[in-house]
């Protein structure tokens, strides 16, 4: 596949719920690698067994040891085969180690071709209403050092913003930012999405911390997007085309 001396990287996005976001593309390099770098080796053996994709050597690469994985990738690389990044879901190198053999590619001179395909970010944003013509991701909150700081940061941010989060933490964030934000500022909540249990909430922020906090039980996972913070230059941003006032 790869017509350098060192083998080519790429970067695999795998559905994040219905199989049927895989692109024929995506399949087509899955069975011409020979190495697969992924996060669990056994949701990359059903994802292969499911599209009837010949098992490869499966080389697990997570958050944990990517450290000492690393040398080997680079490794295999380096010795001229190619090698598909994958995650459990989604685009690889997004919230994830993968973004370190993406470096370490880089500093290597290896060449890296990135797919593009599934991720939650791009679906919650343009499903939440809120203004797209400029958009922030950050990520998770940080869980402890930092995380008040970074508040107090995003409600100050200009331009819509998204984070991911965890069913565990999603009523803490959503109150944590009605607070720094305010309650009024509009949001939205997408959870699980592309799966049978997809579900899109808008809101203030306010609203969707009750919402969230009125539940007997949370599960799946969350990207929160929020509307950026109101413009101080006579500018508004109320819908995703931005007008000068009269």
């Amino acid at each position: 596949m790869s017509e350098s001396t060192s083998g080519t990287l790429y970067i695999v996005p795998t559905p994040i719920g219905n199989l049927e976001d895989i692109t024929l593309r995506a399949l087509r390099i899955l069975r011409e690698v020979g190495t697969i770098a992924c996060e669990d080796t056994r949701v990359t053996s059903n994802l292969l067994r499911h599209f009837e994709v010949p098992q490869k050597r499966l080389i697990s690469y997570f958050a944990g040891n990517e450290r000492e994985r690393l040398a080997q990738l680079i490794g295999i690389l380096r010795g001229g085969d190619d090698i598909a990044l994958v995650s459990d879901a989604g685009t690889p190198g997004i919230s994830d180690p993968g973004a370190r053999l993406v470096v370490a590619a880089i500093e290597h001179d290896i060449r890296i071709v990135p797919l593009p395909g599934p991720t939650a970010v791009i679906p919650a944003v343009v499903a939440s209403g809120l203004p797209t013509d400029a958009v922030l991701f950050e990520g998770f909150l940080p869980h402890k050092k930092g995380r008040q700081t970074m508040l107090r940061r995003l409600a100050e941010v200009p331009s819509t913003f998204v984070l991911y989060e965890s069913p565990h933490r999603i009523v803490k964030a959503l109150n944590e930012l009605a607070e720094h934000c305010g309650a009024d500022r509009r949001a939205c909540v997408a959870r699980e999405l592309s799966t049978l249990f997809e579900e899109v909430t808008r809101g203030t922020l306010a609203e969707l911390a009750a919402n969230y906090g009125a539940r007997a039980s949370i599960k799946g996972e969350f990207v929160v997007v929020v509307q950026g913070a109101p413009q101080k230059s006579g500018r508004r941003r109320d819908s995703g085309v931005e007008e000068e006032e009269d």
